[in-house]
């Protein structure tokens, strides 16, 4: 590593490695500093990415850091534990095995954490057969036994989601808040089971979900299970500076927790910028990597006007 950079990408997922090689492309110098644990990292592949469709998540970052790397980017294994304001408008950055670096800009792209049901048996099974959206993987579970866990307002427009995808779809109402009347009437006519109490366990035969244990022993033979975890923002490296997540409810319920940023990706600290599900809990892996370029572009652009402040006041300081 260099000491001073123009840019510090602090996390290397879709949105991170998308912007460095946007900013490295502009000829900015970049350290992206990545510990190499994506949130999809569970996933076979990943979806709806145009031209990449089904490619493992592994292959795809490994891809991404060549192309950071093809470009003179620098890429570093590990973690930004804290930033640090400076007066001249940059950042001292703290990695969490000791070192630091400067940076002009910081690019945040830490992602989030999936907060799972406490459900025996149901984390590790995450990404596989235990799945959250039907955009990432309802397609690799068409047309099998599907059962949607409530622990949200959301389990609804879940399982609407998943029924078009399969005629034999439960809901398991779990620890969610009771159903309207006209939500059962809208299940009765699309044919979805429910099923009401809480659920105690997965069933799980050969490394495959066979079933969804309830507290009464009762077991309902399912082939997958949808989830809708807490996703709370990977925001710790920004705590220093100030920056605080904000939480998105949905009928009176936290669901998640994000960075606030402007359409750009601009946070309220001058000079630090946010990209992907830290600041985007519903963002996909595409329109991730559609971000971090974003944000990258407006980076570029913020570093292009003090270069030309400087050296406005450099010539002035030779007259």
């Amino acid at each position: 590593m260099n000491e001073n950079y123009d840019v510090v990408v602090a996390g290397g997922g879709a949105a991170g490695l998308s912007g460095a090689v946007t900013l490295a492309r502009s000829r900015r110098s970049v350290l992206v500093v990545d510990a190499g644990d994506p949130r999809n990292a569970p996933a076979d592949g990943v979806h709806n990415y145009l031209g990449r469709e089904g490619t493992p998540p592994a292959e795809l970052l490994a891809q991404g850091r060549a192309d950071v790397k093809a470009y003179g980017g620098e890429i570093v294994s590990g973690t930004v534990s804290s930033a640090e304001a400076l007066g001249d408008g940059g950042f001292r950055v703290r990695l969490a095995d000791g070192g630091q670096v400067l940076a002009r800009r910081l690019l945040v792209t830490t992602g989030l954490t999936d907060e799972l049901p406490g459900i025996e048996g149901l984390a590790a099974r995450w990404g596989r057969d235990v799945l959250h959206c039907p955009y990432c993987h309802g397609w690799e579970v068409r047309d099998r036994a599907i059962g949607v866990l409530a622990t949200s307002p959301m389990a609804m427009h879940q399982t609407l989601l998943f029924r078009q995808l399969s005629d034999d779809v439960t809901l398991f109402t779990h620890t969610a808040p009771a159903l309207t009347a006209e939500e059962r009437e809208q299940l009765n006519a699309l044919g979805v089971t429910v099923v009401e109490g809480e659920v105690a366990a997965l069933e799980v035969t050969g490394d495959e979900l066979t079933g969804v244990r309830l507290r009464s022993g009762e077991i309902v033979a399912r082939e997958a299970l949808a989830v809708a975890p807490r996703a709370t923002a990977r925001a710790g490296v920004l705590a220093g500076l100030g920056l605080e997540t904000a939480e998105l409810e949905v009928g009176g319920q936290v669901i998640a927790t994000y960075v606030p940023a402007d359409a750009q990706g601009a946070t309220a600290v001058p000079g630090v910028w946010v990209a992907g599900n830290v600041a985007d809990p519903r963002a996909q892996v595409m329109s991730s990597a559609a971000a971090g370029v974003g944000a990258a572009a407006a980076i570029n652009a913020d570093l292009v006007q003090e270069d030309a402040r400087e050296a406005v006041a450099a010539l002035r300081a030779r007259r």
